[in-house]
């Protein structure tokens, strides 16, 4: 009887684990049909069965099966045109599917494409535009009639919006036809005279000629006599950084007078306004078409004309006017999308809205116009072991965790290559941009773009082993990662990444780690900013630590300014309510926020917009200098925060305010000015004063040699560990491979 028992124990054990094993198979073939089962991975010899040819008839396959377990979806080798978004919920899904993965079959190469081959060009014909054109490109320039060739909806340039159309020539993007071909032209001036004054500008700055930066009458004045030549007939737009260096826009010509040499923008304006001497270009202008590779539209005709980079191979041109996610996953759960390349759209790659432990795994997401990957909501939700490049917008957008109750979302950006991305918006656009509660980001390359890296919102995100190069190549007031302009973001952690070659053209400069406008409660520990223009810069924040971290080459390493006193100050006076407004949002000052942050009482018991509280602690500094102190309140600023056991081995020790001025100007005591400071250098007895809790060094042993060639590997018995620094894992930064796992 006892035998008979365990016979059916161990039968049933078995039952379950084969039960447990289940896997479905489909395949997907540009070879396949979607009248047939999709469970062959090719053709049968008499044709009747074999793949589907397209995801459409999966949602009815995989609603309807009963006994699933786990699903493979995979994709033979080829191009899968896509025309639609697929959108797949949690209620298309069996409730026997336990885990999902749409992926390339293995050994083949799939390509997800949102574009479309052009077939109809013709040499120009039309004496009047081959006279426009540049006489020696004339015989070299193509056109083809969109309206014919089916493609009707050509969108319209918005000012920081997606691309609306983009075209291809053997895989790569083409851009469009611009002056000048390289650069940035300035703009001349900026009329103060007009019907209506659309801008009154920010009053505090006053740049040219008293004039507030960003104010005026719809007009800006150009040089030269380049317009001169170009029709009326161009539909002509604009690119330009047109008041901050850290806020572009698009802004289509209405009129030339080419008389005053003025432009007439056309509404709506730029936010922040026009300002003598800012950057921008033309682009849009078939009498500019003289470049290999570039393209002009004409809407109004669903002209292209393009000068194709092999005029014998122009079949190789594709457009896409394709706008949507190529794919959708609404409240899945346990889905991965592996080994697939997304490219050639003007829209977005993936949307993750909702659900838990859905992963974008070894894919490429390449020229597209807009974000390509955005995660929102649910948790466990991810992305790893992917590249990201030439993308018109953003890389990848998350926000998992919820901020009214503090909840973790876990969700991810693993060990992926990110970079030239925001290519068409060129500022504002991120290689990640964090919100939510309780994220890691974590083992990504992240280089070469015109702005920013990382802006980070929200708590208790953990930022680290990241390597961060030539960014901010084009902006200003920038950081390679960047936050700030809220109390309640708090908790996170930014450490063991390493910055380096970080320097912008731009008003204000780059720095590596930019907690702006009031950060508070940050964590900035072990990292390396090497040959970076600022390492870490305190914009007027509370609460914040600085630990651990080496400077080497930065001018300065670390900036402290108490902005809310000087020209922030419309903050704390009823002006600008948004610190206050932010609180309210979440309720700062009741549980769970004030439990687990009860630093924030402080702000309802003293002056907020002390800069009080932050830790600078157990830092290396060389190769450059120290410290900048801005604005009046950070001349006493060792009264309220904490700078010790940091080795500095600079030549100059500090920037700081010489005295309270008489009659004191809040905004002139500021980042980029000298007039009413000190530099305070090696053996100056204020110096050592101001930072007797510190060793300050003239004479450096053999690692800083080795951390000024770059090399971070130290060795103990070096001064450097003399005041509690402790070496940083050097090792574990940056990516780990293409078969990377993430722990669980």
């Amino acid at each position: 009887m006892k035998q008979s028992i365990w016979i059916v124990l161990v039968f049933s054990v078995l039952l379950i684990v084969s039960c447990s094993q289940q896997e479905t198979v489909f395949y997907i073939s540009p070879r396949g049909n979607d009248a047939w089962s999709g469970q062959l991975k090719a053709p049968n010899a008499s044709k009747t069965d074999g793949p589907f040819a397209s995801l459409d008839p999966l949602r009815h396959a995989l609603k309807n099966l009963k006994s699933a377990g786990s699903v493979k979806i995979y994709f033979r080798s080829g191009k899968y045109l896509f025309t639609k978004q697929v959108t797949l919920s949690k209620d298309d899904l069996s409730h026997s599917i336990r885990s999902l993965k749409f992926q390339a079959f293995p050994g083949d190469t799939v390509y997800f494409w949102g574009a479309q081959k052009i077939t109809n060009f013709r040499p120009v014909r039309n004496q009047a535009v081959l006279k426009r054109l540049p006489r020696n490109v004339r015989e070299k320039i193509v056109v083809a009639n969109l309206r014919a060739a089916g493609i009707t909806d050509l969108g319209g340039v918005t000012r920081r919006g997606a691309p609306p159309v983009l075209l291809f020539y053997n895989g790569q993007q083409m851009p469009i036809a611009r002056f000048p071909n390289n650069g940035w032209l300035r703009i001349a001036d900026v009329p103060q005279t007009g019907d209506t004054l659309f801008h009154k500008g920010l009053a505090r700055e006053k740049r040219y000629d008293g004039v507030p930066v960003g104010r005026h009458y719809g007009r800006i004045a150009y040089s030269g006599n380049r317009p001169n030549y170009w029709s009326d007939d161009n539909e002509i737009y604009m690119h330009g950084y047109w008041t901050w260096d850290w806020s572009d826009s698009y802004q289509r010509v209405q009129r030339i007078n080419r008389r005053k040499k003025e432009i007439t923008v056309a509404k709506p304006h730029h936010h922040y306004g026009y300002t003598k001497n800012q950057r921008y270009y033309f682009l849009n202008i078939l009498e500019e078409l003289d470049r290999p590779g570039e393209w002009c539209l004409f809407r109004k005709t669903h002209q292209l004309y393009f000068y194709p980079p092999n005029p014998k191979a122009v079949s190789e041109t594709f457009i896409s006017v394709y706008r949507k996610p190529f794919l959708v996953l609404e409240n899945t759960e346990n889905v991965e999308i592996k080994d697939i390349h997304f490219e050639l759209s003007a829209g977005e790659g993936i949307r993750i809205l909702g659900g838990r432990n859905n992963v974008i795994s070894n894919c490429t997401f390449k020229n597209l116009g807009g974000q390509a990957v955005t995660i929102k909501g649910g948790s466990e939700n991810g992305v790893q072991n992917c590249e990201f490049t030439n993308l018109g917008m953003g890389a990848i957008y998350l926000d998992s965790g919820s901020r009214k109750t503090l909840t973790p979302g876990r969700s991810f950006v693993l060990n992926n290559h990110i970079h030239h991305y925001s290519q068409w918006i060129r500022a504002g656009q991120y290689a990640v941009k964090v919100y939510g509660v309780g994220n890691r980001v974590a083992f990504n390359l992240i280089h070469d773009a015109p702005h920013e890296g990382i802006y980070l919102n929200g708590n208790d995100h953990v930022i680290e082993y990241n390597e961060f190069h030539h960014l901010c190549q084009e902006t200003g007031d920038a950081g390679a990662l960047h936050t700030g302009r809220d109390y309640t973001w708090r908790g996170n952690v930014i450490r063991y990444n390493y910055f380096h070659h970080l320097k912008g053209p731009g008003l204000h400069g780059v720095v590596a780690i930019y907690l702006d406008d009031f950060s508070s409660g940050f964590r900035v520990y072990g990292n390396i900013c090497y040959k970076t223009t600022r390492g870490v810069l305190i914009g007027g924040g509370r609460d914040n630590v600085v630990e651990n971290n080496i400077f080497v080459g930065c001018h300065p390493s670390i900036v402290l300014d108490a902005r809310g006193l000087g020209w922030a100050s419309n903050y704390f006076n009823g002006t600008i309510t948004t610190l206050w407004d932010r609180l309210k949002q979440v309720n700062a000052f009741e549980p769970p926020y004030i439990k687990k942050y009860p630093e924030l009482k402080t702000l309802k018991s003293g002056n907020p917009a002390v800069p009080a509280n932050n830790k600078i602690l157990h830092n290396v500094s060389c190769g450059g200098f120290w410290m900048d102190l801005f604005d009046f309140y950070t001349y006493n600023f060792d009264s309220v925060n904490t700078v010790k056991g940091n080795i500095i081995a600079d030549s100059i020790i500090c920037k700081r305010i010489k005295e309270k001025p008489k009659g004191w100007d809040p905004y002139y005591l500021n980042i980029d000015y000298s007039k009413g400071y000190k530099l305070c250098k090696q053996n100056d007895p204020e110096a050592e004063k101001l930072f007797a809790d510190n060793l300050i060094i003239s004479d450096k042993d053999s690692a800083f040699a080795r951390l000024e060639k770059g090399d971070f590997r130290m060795q103990r018995g070096s001064i450097i560990f003399s005041r509690g620094f402790k070496p940083i894992p050097v090792e574990k930064i940056g990516l780990k491979g293409e078969n990377f796992v993430r722990e669980k």
